[in-house]
């Protein structure tokens, strides 16, 4: 069992920095990433450990292959030496970038999520452009930036697909093998020496796998960068299999095996677990080390031992190999030799800039989107009509009191209401804004500038367009000015429910859920609004104080009614009894409604605006302090765990 992992060892292991190898160029060995991780654990909450004890290294210009069967801890593993770990996570263990503890700088490292995270509605010269646009600096002229952009996506072999629409549900695009080459071009334009992949070939069939994992492969080829580049795969190809320089192997958390892909098929054969003739080597190691369904149903597989028994056996082996031991030597070298720290990019482009380029994507992307505006454009519009032709002539007599009022709550209440409509469309462009957040491209105070201005011209048309029809057809109080203050009021309640939303985006974990607790909260703030109840009836605990006077529907309703009534009169069907033969408008909300008349419409309308500005600030704050409040909780965790490791290693 000794000499075997020696022959593994001898074409396996890289030659420590500045040795005698031609595998590797002085470029790469000088100005390349060497990381390095050490007796890494990660456990979650209540101990239960997902990483056990793991060591390995990643050398420039190679591609590291981290391969397991489903929930191995591939991609907590790819995480954690990413650190982007989870707060409920807690790790112990040395991980090391030029044999140096330190943070992963911008620009120095990339992450390609296993989800494409994309714009569907943008080219991909626009979806590269723009992030090019984002992430490299200001020193740099647009000319410089488009041409990075559209060399990255020739490095890719996107170049006869540049024009092409990303594509999503309902629209056809890109393939899937494509969009995840767009993933890539965006996080490899700052040209980072570190690159992680989850999963880069998920849900791609055998020839777009390749074809991706060749690409990346020959990165360090096209731009002469000495990459380091770690890739969690599940179950590749052969051809995939041997673009890998190094396998790191895991089952149940543990290590396997890590070496040369080469010698792979040795390690298991002098274990007992020969890989058979013309089958793919991974997909034998994967079927030895898979637990989920126990001993393999076919007759004479592993010689009828148990899983379980399999991966111990494997595990043992590897560890009392001179494969380990060796491991351990070039880790603590690299160490030992160490290197420069990791120096940050030029950094990346200005507020704003940032700011600029986000109001232009989102602008484009809005206007692309049929969901975001179109539809309910639509929709509006066909109810306007309805609204007016139901409401049409409407008159100043005493019945057309109710008749005004029920239109304008209509208005206020169910048109604003279907501002939620563009939920689903704002989730998917989250998720671009969360990808894009966590790899350093920009923060949150240009995403939301960026939104908040990119949506004005498409809330003024929707407010515009049906507030037109829904005025004029019923005509209500005539004058210029009150329409426009009709129009203001629509335009800044469907702002509010979309700024509403934003927060429940950021709360809540997808999109059907956000629609039921935004919908909720709005049903709410209608009913304490003031007009299904009034507002001296409402029970004073919570719902008066303080929902009533947090609803923004109390104010659109007030707004709306003192400038339909103020300033009109109608005829008074008690003037028989000497009262006068007319009642003002003011009176009627007075008595009617119990509006508040101490202070004007202007005065509601400023509230509303106020309330925009402040449900904008809190979804900034939410997702500024949840970065914030990740950090601090792993830390403290990762703390509580060292202190209480030596225990926990113990009892295992």
């Amino acid at each position: 069992m000794q000499g075997g992992p020696e022959i593994c060892m001898a074409e396996n292991l890289n030659p420590m920095p500045g040795s005698n190898t031609g595998s590797r160029s002085n470029i790469f060995m000088k100005d390349g990433v060497f990381l390095t991780w050490d007796d890494l654990w990660v456990t979650v909450a209540g101990g239960r450990p997902i990483l056990q004890g793991l060591a390995g290294y990643a050398h420039p210009g190679e591609l590291l292959a981290v391969m397991g069967p489903s929930g191995c801890g591939k991609s907590t593993l790819l995480d954690t030496l990413a650190g982007r770990q989870g707060p409920k996570t807690r790790q112990e263990g040395d991980i090391l970038f030029n044999g140096r503890k330190q943070a992963l700088a911008y620009g120095t490292s990339a992450y390609v999520t296993q989800d494409d995270a994309l714009i569907t509605t943008l080219t991909v010269r626009e979806a590269v452009y723009y992030s090019a646009q984002l992430q490299l600096p200001d020193t740099m002229t647009k000319s410089e930036k488009k041409e990075r952009a559209e060399m990255t996506i020739r490095e890719m072999g996107l170049q006869d697909a540049m024009d092409t629409r990303i594509g999503g549900w309902g629209a056809k695009g890109l393939s899937g093998g494509q969009k995840r080459r767009v993933s890539i071009c965006i996080e490899i334009l700052t040209r980072p020496k570190l690159l992680f992949l989850d999963e880069p070939t998920s849900g791609l069939d055998s020839a777009a796998s390749y074809y991706v994992m060749s690409r990346i492969a020959s990165l360090n080829q096209k731009d002469n960068i000495g990459r380091t580049i770690i890739a969690s795969i599940h179950q590749p190809s052969a051809e995939v299999f041997q673009l890998f320089t190094n396998l790191y192997l895991l089952s149940a958390g543990k290590t396997v095996y890590f070496g040369s892909v080469s010698a792979a098929k040795e390690f298991f054969a002098l274990n007992g677990f020969p890989c058979p003739s013309f089958q793919n080597p991974s997909d034998h190691f994967l079927k030895t080390i898979n637990k989920d369904f126990g001993k393999d149903i076919e007759l004479g597989f592993a010689n009828g031992i148990p899983t379980e028994e399999v991966i111990d056996i494997l595990v043992k082996s590897y560890k009392s190999s001179d494969i380990y031991q060796m491991v351990q030597k070039e880790i603590a070298q690299i160490c030992k030799q160490g290197g420069g720290a990791l120096q940050q990019s030029k950094r990346r482009s200005g507020l704003f800039t940032q700011c600029h380029v986000l109001t232009r994507r989102s602008f484009i992307n809005m206007s692309r989107d049929l969901g975001y505006y179109w539809l309910r454009l639509g929709i509006y519009i066909s109810l306007s009509i309805v609204l007016g032709s139901v409401f049409s002539h409407i008159g100043v007599d005493n019945g057309t009191i109710q008749a005004r009022g029920s239109l304008l709550m209509f208005v206020a209440t169910f048109l604003t209401f279907m501002a939620i409509g563009g939920f689903p469309s704002f989730v998917e462009e989250m998720k671009v804004f969360e990808r894009e957040r966590l790899n350093g491209h920009y923060g949150v105070t240009p995403f939301v500038i960026g939104n908040t201005l990119s949506s004005l011209p498409f809330l003024a048309m929707v407010a515009l367009i049906p507030g037109a029809i829904t005025y004029f057809l019923p005509g209500l109080h005539h004058g210029y000015q009150h329409f426009l203050f009709f129009v203001i009021i629509l335009f800044a309640c469907m702002m509010l429910v979309e700024s509403l939303m934003m927060i429940v985006a950021s709360v809540v974990p997808n999109f059907l859920m956000g629609i039921i607790v935004g919908a909720g909260i709005q049903g709410l703030m209608i009913l304490v609004g003031g007009f299904f109840r009034l507002p001296s009836d409402l029970p004073k605990p919570v719902f008066k104080f303080p929902l009533y006077y947090i609803a923004f529907h109390k104010y659109a309703y007030q707004g709306l009614f003192k400038n339909e009534f103020v300033g009109l009169t109608f005829p008074n069907v008690q003037a028989g009894n000497g009262s006068s033969p007319t009642i003002t408008g003011e009176g009627i909300l007075k008595r009617t409604w119990r509006f508040e008349m101490a202070y004007s419409k202007w005065v509601d309308l400023a509230i509303l605006f106020a309330m925009i500005v402040l449900y904008r600030v809190l979804f900034l704050i939410i997702n500024k302090t949840t970065e914030k409040e990740k950090a601090v909780i792993g830390k403290f965790m990762s703390a509580t765990w060292k202190d209480k490791a030596p225990v926990s290693r113990g009892e295992r």
